[in-house]
């Protein structure tokens, strides 16, 4: 049967949280697939198991990673140091990060979401601020004491950029749950930032679509995070 969707491969969180079972479990939150489904695409989920790389890419049309509540190892961009309230997911980022470096590898779309975004950056030779209060002076409330749903803060966005000519606006209201930030987009461009100077963007201008962004625009809240999801699929299905 012909596929009329493109497949894109969504990567999940690991809890061991005995809320849902005694044993460890992956998740989810189903905005991400709704979302993906909602502008064309047949979402599927991904394991982690990293040395299924090859074998998962090769059923995929484009690649999303989620985020979640941990960060990613300093280590990983060279970092001996690390700040107390740094939470890490061995296996997940490994199998993330092993993703992430074969989609580049074979120019097939990405897109990053909050913690995906810091991830893409350190799989692009960057590196990331551990601790944003530590770090930036008059920080934004970027873990936003509101809820999820709504917008925390504003981002601008910058002009000539790829998530420009996809969303079509200089600017937009985005949600904000996060502690860690880019810091070096490495061989990426930055292509949003929060009043504070905090990086809310980046993209790979060598590639035909790899961006990430800070935000989780599966929530819907600005008209240009349905745009994204559809650029996504667009991309994906090209």
């Amino acid at each position: 049967m012909k596929r009329t969707r493109p497949v894109i491969g969504v990567t999940l969180d690991s809890e061991q949280s005995p809320t849902y079972s005694a044993y460890p479990w992956y998740a989810l939150r189903e905005n991400y697939m709704g979302s993906l489904v909602e502008a064309g695409a047949l979402p599927v989920a991904l394991p982690h198991h990293a040395e299924l790389t090859a074998e998962l890419l090769d059923m995929l049309d484009a690649l999303v990673v989620t985020g979640g509540a941990f960060d990613v190892d300093p280590a990983l961009y060279g970092t001996s140091e690390r700040h107390a309230t740094v939470v890490c997911k061995r296996r997940r980022t490994e199998a993330e990060l092993a993703l992430l470096r074969g989609a580049i590898e074979r120019d097939m779309p990405v897109l990053g979401i909050c913690g995906g975004q810091q991830l893409l950056a350190v799989a692009l030779g960057g590196s990331l601020i551990q601790h944003i209060p530590d770090s930036v002076p008059d920080a934004l409330a970027h873990e936003q004491p509101n809820p999820r749903h709504e917008a925390g803060h504003t981002v601008r966005v910058e002009p000539g950029t790829l998530l420009a000519r996809i969303v079509g606006t200089g600017a937009m209201q985005v949600n904000s749950s996060h502690h860690q930030a880019v810091r070096d987009p490495g061989r990426g461009r930055v292509n949003a930032l929060a009043g504070d100077g905090v990086v809310e963007g980046i993209e790979d201008p060598a590639a035909r679509f790899c961006l990430g962004v800070q935000w989780h625009p599966e929530f819907g809240i600005d008209p240009g995070d349905r745009r994204l999801f559809q650029a996504l699929v667009s991309a994906a299905s090209g």
